[in-house]
């Protein structure tokens, strides 16, 4: 199994979840700033130049979101997805695609407008647009928190691969500073992120 992966992109949460599944893979790093991932040989692999992709066999996935899918159920003794028929499964798809869906889009506005925030944050006129971005996230973050109430996981009890993409994405909301006044979502990142497969995976 070979994952595909460059810092700071999704392909964190991939190497996360393999990291917590403990078994064996080989990383291949790319360099973005060398354009690597425009050689020849990894377009073959990802026609879009795109991180993560993983080969597992015959099977080749592009996208972070199947990859943890497709790696909680190709192991299901590690336990990281809900059984199918279990009654959290439908639960499970619920997060993992809220996450990326409803989440990670409007965090990456916000990533990608720092500068503004910035501008915003120091008296400058706000953008009308951004306020429509922090209103969304404001309505994304309260129904994290309602489904997550007062428990420690998304889902059934225990960590699964959702908690991996979740968390991945409100640490970038964090780091943003867009969970201040949010500490429930706070200590949600900070209890996953603190686990040990996070700090091997953001390793080297």
């Amino acid at each position: 199994m070979k994952l595909y992966a460059a810092p700071r992109t999704r392909a964190v949460r991939a190497r996360w979840l393999l990291e917590e599944l403990g078994v064996p893979y080989e990383l291949i790093k790319l360099d973005l700033t060398q354009q690597e991932n425009r050689a020849p040989a990894y377009l073959a692999v990802h026609p879009l130049g795109e991180v993560p992709a993983l080969v597992d066999g015959d099977v080749t996935l592009l996208e972070s979101l199947a990859i943890c899918l497709h790696l909680a159920d190709r192991f299901p003794e590690k336990r990281l997805a809900p059984p199918v028929g279990a009654s959290e499964r439908g639960l499970y798809y619920q997060w993992m695609v809220f996450a990326e869906v409803s989440l990670d889009p409007v965090v990456m506005e916000f990533f990608r407008r720092a500068p503004l925030t910035e501008q915003k944050n120091s008296g400058a006129r706000p953008d009308e647009e951004l306020s429509k971005h922090r209103a969304r996230l404001a309505a994304v973050l309260d129904v994290i928190n309602a489904g997550l109430g007062d428990r420690e996981f998304l889902v059934g009890g225990a960590f699964t691969a959702a908690d991996v993409v979740m968390a991945s994405i409100l640490h970038l909301a964090h780091t943003l500073g867009l969970l201040d006044g949010q500490p429930r979502l706070m200590e949600y990142v900070r209890r996953h992120t603190q686990r040990p497969a996070v700090r091997r995976a953001v390793s080297g």
